[in-house]
C-alpha cells in the first residue's frame, strides 16, 4: 500500500509538472503572438507613409538628359495566349518615342500566341515589330531562355525588358530610358501593380501584389533598407548585360532579375527605381494556380534575401491576432485586439490602394484582405519547407542558393500558370 501511494503521488507530481510546463509554454506562445500584431500594425502605417511620399516624388532623376533619344529594343518574352495579350502588345507598340524595335519572342513553334504576334507585326510593320521563334534551352529558367532567343534579333544597344502581361502607357519608354543618359546608371526599372482581376482567385492575387509586394518595395525604396531589380520592367545597356556575364549566366536562377541587379550594383553602377507604376494583368484560372503562385512569390523572396524574408513573419498582424484569440479561448480582450488589428490593416491598405496606387479594383476587394493574409502565413511556412517550385513551364527543385534544377519540364501551354514578376524584393 505504501509503495502504491508513493507511485501514485510521484505520478501525480510528474503530471502536474508536465501540465505546468505545458501551460507555461502556452503562455509564452500567447505573449509572443503579440509581437507580430504590434510590429505588423506599425509597419502598415509606415508603408502607407512611404507610399504617399513616393507617389509625390518627381520622375526626374539627376540632370543628365539625352540630346537625342537613342534607338531602343524592347524584349517581350511570350508564352501562350494570355489574357489581354493583344492589348498589352498594342500598348507596347504605341509608345511616344522616336525610334524603337519590339522583339516578340516565343520558344515553342506551336505556341498558341504566334498567329496574334504576326497580326501585331502586320499592323505596326516589320520595322517596328520582330517576331522571334527560337528554341533556346540553355537552362531551367524559361523566361531567360526566351530572352536569349529574343536578344539574337535585337538591333539596338539600349534594351528594355517588359513582361508579356504588362500593359504600358504611351510615355513609358521615354520615362524608363531617360535615366540612362547618366553613364553612371547601370539599370532602371519601374514599379508595378496588378490590374483586371475578374474572379475571386484573381482578386486574391491582385491583393498579394498591391497590398504586400508593391508596398514592401515602395517602403524599401523610400527607406533604402534593401536594393532590388524588377524584371517585369527594366532598362539597361547591352554592354552592361555583357559585363555581368550575359543572360546565359542567369539561366539557373529562380529570381534572375534580382541576381542581374545585384551583379550590376556590385560593379559600382547606380540603380534607379522610378516611382512610375505599370499594370501587370492578373491571369489565373483555378484556386490551385493561385495557391501555387502565392508559394512561388514567397519562394522568390526567400531565394533572394532569406534572412529578410524570414523576418517578414513579424509583420503579419492578422494571422497572429487570430491565433491570439484561439489561445486565449476568445477572451474579450483578444477579440478587441483582433478587431483593432483588422481595422488598422484595412484602413492603411485602403488608403494605400486608393491614394497611393490608384487601384479601385483592390479597394473594392478589401474584404478579402484578412483571408489573403491568413493564407500568406501558410505560404510563408511552405517557402522554407517545400523544395519544389511550380512555374508555368514545369516543376523544379529549388536549391539553397536560389538556383533551379529541372524536375519536369513542359511545353508552353496557354492554360498553364502565367509568368508574372516575382515577389521578392526583386520580382
Amino acid at each position: 500500500m505504501l509503495l502504491r501511494s508513493i507511485v501514485t503521488a510521484t505520478t501525480q507530481e510528474s503530471g502536474n509538472a508536465l501540465m505546468s510546463s505545458f501551460m507555461s509554454s502556452l503562455s509564452i506562445i500567447t505573449i509572443l503572438c503579440l509581437i507580430p500584431v504590434v510590429c505588423g500594425s506599425v509597419y502598415a502605417c509606415l508603408c502607407l507613409a512611404a507610399i504617399l511620399r513616393l507617389r509625390s516624388r518627381s520622375l526626374t532623376v539627376g540632370q543628365n538628359t539625352f540630346s537625342q533619344w537613342p534607338p531602343v529594343t524592347i524584349l517581350k518574352p511570350i508564352c501562350g495566349l494570355e489574357k489581354n495579350l493583344r492589348t498589352n502588345l498594342r500598348t507596347t507598340c504605341e509608345q511616344t518615342y522616336p525610334v524603337f524595335q519590339i522583339v516578340l519572342s516565343v520558344q515553342d513553334p506551336n505556341d498558341a500566341a504566334i498567329p496574334l504576334l504576326y497580326e501585331i507585326q502586320r499592323e505596326y510593320g516589320r520595322k517596328r515589330v520582330t517576331v522571334a521563334i527560337e528554341n533556346c534551352a540553355v537552362g531551367p529558367n524559361g523566361k531567360i531562355n526566351n530572352l536569349i532567343g529574343g536578344l539574337k534579333h535585337a538591333r539596338h544597344d539600349i534594351l528594355v525588358i517588359s513582361d508579356s502581361d504588362v500593359q504600358l502607357r504611351p510615355d513609358y519608354l521615354t520615362t524608363i530610358v531617360g535615366p540612362l543618359a547618366n553613364p553612371e546608371v547601370g539599370y532602371v526599372c519601374t514599379l508595378y501593380k496588378a490590374a483586371q482581376a475578374k474572379t475571386w482567385v484573381e482578386k486574391m492575387e491582385l491583393l498579394t501584389i498591391n497590398t504586400e509586394l508593391t508596398p514592401n518595395m515602395m517602403f524599401a525604396l523610400v527607406t533604402g533598407t534593401s536594393k532590388f531589380c524588377l524584371g517585369a520592367s527594366t532598362a539597361l545597356r547591352r554592354s552592361t548585360l555583357t559585363e555581368i556575364g550575359g543572360l546565359e549566366s542567369l539561366v539557373d536562377y529562380l529570381v534572375e532579375d534580382y541576381e542581374m541587379g545585384r551583379r550590376i550594383w556590385t560593379t559600382g553602377q547606380r540603380m534607379v527605381v522610378l516611382p512610375y507604376l505599370v499594370d501587370t494583368i492578373v491571369d489565373l484560372r483555378t484556386p490551385l494556380q493561385w495557391w501555387n503562385h502565392l508559394i512561388y512569390w514567397d519562394q522568390n523572396q526567400r531565394a533572394a534575401r532569406p534572412w529578410a524574408f524570414f523576418a517578414t513573419v513579424l509583420i503579419k498582424p492578422i494571422p497572429f491576432a487570430c491565433l491570439f484569440v484561439l489561445l486565449t479561448l476568445g477572451s474579450p480582450m483578444s477579440l478587441y485586439l483582433l478587431a483593432l488589428t483588422v481595422t488598422i490593416r484595412l484602413t492603411t491598405v485602403g488608403m494605400s490602394l486608393k491614394w497611393g496606387l490608384q487601384d479601385r479594383e483592390g479597394f473594392r476587394s478589401l474584404w478579402l484582405v484578412p483571408f489573403r493574409d491568413i493564407a500568406a502565413l501558410g505560404s510563408w511556412v511552405l517557402a522554407f519547407t517545400q523544395r519544389t517550385t511550380v512555374w508555368r513551364h514545369g516543376t523544379f527543385t529549388l536549391t539553397a542558393d536560389g538556383r533551379l534544377l529541372a524536375q519536369e519540364a513542359t511545353t508552353c501551354d496557354p492554360s498553364s500558370l502565367p509568368e508574372t514578376t516575382s515577389a521578392s524584393p526583386s520580382r
